[in-house]
């Protein structure tokens, strides 16, 4: 097993890409910490897991003293900390005509600060245990859509954040940090949002090829198999790095007009 008795705490992880990362990271040995916001979606999980590999810890990771007490809980329940996660991220829109200074701070308290915080909580134990913290940004953090801005901005803030303690974390603590940026993955939420724009329970099934070359698009298992590489000892001491998770090149892409609309 790649994981093997670590202990990993994954942020936003009871739906979406954090709870396939939670899964995956159970099937191969590792005790889980699940955490997030919503508690009976994350009973479920931990009930589908067992409680002999997983915990359950439900608060708001921007509330005063929150990353301390999601260590300390990894710690007291499990006897140490191998790894973190930083899944848990603001998803909405905003431009700049749109957005407040309140609203813009927000998504960066979230999305940037928080995965910070936790990071400098834990990294005690993580030095201890030579580490390894992955997060989970964003192929907007680049550019973003237009109507993306201030998400895209803090997944922006991330990524530099990221190559910064890669490199410094390693030298000094023994820690690495690393980076996955996933493309689009059909997660409930996403399903959800498009849904509400009104495209139809079908619109998954209608994917423009511009968007999609596959024909579909990514599953969050898929990004949790990439995972398990940056969390199990195999990447050796890769640090700093973040890989982009899309069917298609990101940057420097030449797309093919396409007439289909979702």
């Amino acid at each position: 097993m790649r994981l093997k008795e670590k202990v990993i705490v994954v942020t936003g992880s009871c739906t979406g890409i954090g709870k396939a990362i939670v899964r995956r990271s159970v099937q191969e040995g590792a005790l889980v910490v699940v955490h997030g916001l919503q508690e009976s979606l994350g009973e479920s999980l931990v009930d589908e897991l067992g409680a002999d590999c997983a915990a359950l810890l439900i608060e708001d990771l921007t509330n005063d003293g929150a990353p301390e007490r999601l260590v300390e809980f990894a710690v007291q329940k499990f006897g140490k900390l191998d790894a973190i996660v930083n899944n848990a991220a603001m998803i909405a829109t905003g431009t700049i005509q749109n957005t407040s200074a309140e609203r813009f701070n927000e998504f960066i308290r979230i999305n940037t600060l928080a995965p910070y915080l936790l990071i400098r909580a834990a990294l005690p134990e993580l030095s201890a245990r030579r580490g390894t913290v992955l997060n989970i940004g964003s192929v907007n953090a680049y550019c973003g859509e237009s109507n993306l801005l201030p998400y895209s901005i803090s997944k922006g803030a991330l990524m530099t954040m990221t190559r910064n303690l890669g490199d410094t974390l390693l030298r000094e603590e023994g820690v690495r940090v690393n980076q996955i940026n996933p493309g689009w993955v059909l997660t409930e939420a996403e399903n959800e949002r498009k849904c509400a724009e009104g495209l139809g329970d079908d619109w998954v099934d209608r994917l423009p090829k511009n968007y999609a070359p596959s024909g579909r698009i990514i599953q969050p298992c898929e990004i949790a198999a990439a995972a398990m590489y940056w969390l199990s000892d195999e990447c050796g001491p890769v640090s700093g790095q973040v890989v982009d998770l899309e069917q298609y090149p990101f940057i420097g892409r030449n797309p093919q007009k396409d007439k289909t609309n979702l």
